[in-house]
């Protein structure tokens, strides 16, 4: 396998990685019948995000590398909020 194609491959991984979110996201708000945004959906954005940015990395991309950062950060910061809710006891 080329380096090229393996590339390509963590590129379209990372894009199904992201877009499951979603997916499950829709999946559990019909469900439950109310907009939801579950535990998991930031997992998958993190999963897919930092996939991502491995791909635009290695693209050199400037654009896609500034965005899949940021998002990073975003997803960190509601896990940490999330964890620190259970661990209050607060209902999420």
């Amino acid at each position: 396998m080329s380096s090229e194609t393996f590339w390509l491959a963590i590129g379209f991984l990372g894009q199904a990685l992201f877009s499951a979110r979603f997916l499950v996201q829709w999946m559990i708000s019909e469900i439950r019948r109310e907009s939801v945004v579950p535990y998991i959906f930031w997992w998958f954005s993190l999963a897919g995000g930092a996939t991502l940015l491995a791909y635009a990395i290695w693209r050199q991309d400037p654009v896609f590398i500034t965005g899949q950062a940021f998002g990073l950060i975003v997803y960190m910061r509601n896990l940490m909020l999330i964890r620190a809710s259970a661990k209050s006891g607060a209902p999420q």
